[in-house]
């Protein structure tokens, strides 16, 4: 809908009206009086009619003012009530977190346990999914993101930086290397998309020469790799910091120590104007600590 009039006069001539001031008007507004008054004659030169005029001292409506301000101060109203809901839901409602599913489910489950889920402050609504949340566009109030920690218009705090290895089920890793090696020559290495340059980089720095796998799976999220590896489909290259949960519970283990920086981290980030929200702060403290990483007083 074309509204065809400048919303910025429309809001000077609706304050202006309801004090019959114009130095009221733009001390609410947070303008000028000079700018109140240029608006005003904005919006008579548009609508071609004279809304307000001076009386001596005072302020008057003209009957053409009188008809539409109220229309305007109701209408003002609305989204005046409309936003302030919106604020008050997203302050007392619980913290919409979004994240990548590999670290929902590899990082961040086994740590659930020790969330206090019951205190105020530290609800949780958590989606996951392998599209970047649009945090600007309030698609969700944080985001654990995957990357080199330079988004703009975010506050990006990193968690841990990350290193990749070769990882598979206990029972694979049973002979000495020569056998891995073996092995690896008659596996399938499953292999997220954006691990490739990781592979590669692992790989050709590998003591004793790369390996060629007998066949490559590349699969959407790495979370289907470790899962794959997990269940003996094959061997995956992974985050070691992810999948330590996994490594300590005897369900995957490093075929190799060798281990490559994967040039990237988990950055826990959220808009600056959330920076002092009760909600972002507790979840905050909360996953810095878990990380291990010192929780800096804001």
């Amino acid at each position: 809908m074309r509204l065809g009039v400048p919303l910025t006069a429309l809001r000077a001539f609706e304050a202006a009206a309801r004090h019959l001031s114009i130095k009221e008007a733009a001390g609410e507004i947070g303008v000028t009086p000079s700018a109140v008054s240029h608006q005003l004659r904005v919006l008579e030169s548009v609508l071609g009619v004279e809304l307000m005029r001076r009386v001596g001292p005072r302020l008057e409506l003209t009957e053409t003012g009188r008809m539409l301000s109220p229309e305007l101060t109701a209408g003002f109203g609305r989204i005046a009530g409309a936003v302030g809901l919106l604020k008050s839901e997203r302050k007392l409602g619980p913290l919409r977190l979004s994240m990548l599913p590999t670290f929902a489910a590899h990082w961040l489950s086994p740590r659930l346990t020790r969330y206090p889920f019951a205190r105020a402050g530290f609800e949780l609504l958590i989606s996951t999914g392998q599209d970047r949340a649009d945090l600007s566009a309030g698609a969700a109030d944080a985001a654990v993101r995957h990357g080199d920690g330079q988004w703009p218009g975010v506050v990006a705090e990193r968690l841990f930086e990350e290193t990749v290895g070769l990882l598979g089920a206990p029972g694979m890793a049973t002979g000495g290397e020569d056998e891995l090696r073996a092995l690896v020559g008659r596996t399938n290495l499953f292999l997220s998309q954006n691990r490739r340059e990781n592979f590669a980089r692992w790989n050709a720095s590998l003591p004793g020469g790369p390996l060629q796998p007998a066949a490559v799976t590349i699969v959407d999220s790495a979370g289907l790799g470790l899962k794959a590896a997990i269940d003996g489909a094959g061997v995956t290259l992974a985050g070691i910091e992810i999948a330590g949960q996994d490594i300590a519970a005897g369900r995957l283990k490093p075929l190799f120590a060798h281990k490559v920086p994967a040039n990237a981290g988990y950055y826990l980030c959220y808009p600056p104007a959330l920076a002092r929200d009760r909600r972002i702060r507790n979840v905050r403290a909360w996953l810095l600590a878990e990380a291990g990483q010192p929780s800096p007083s804001q």
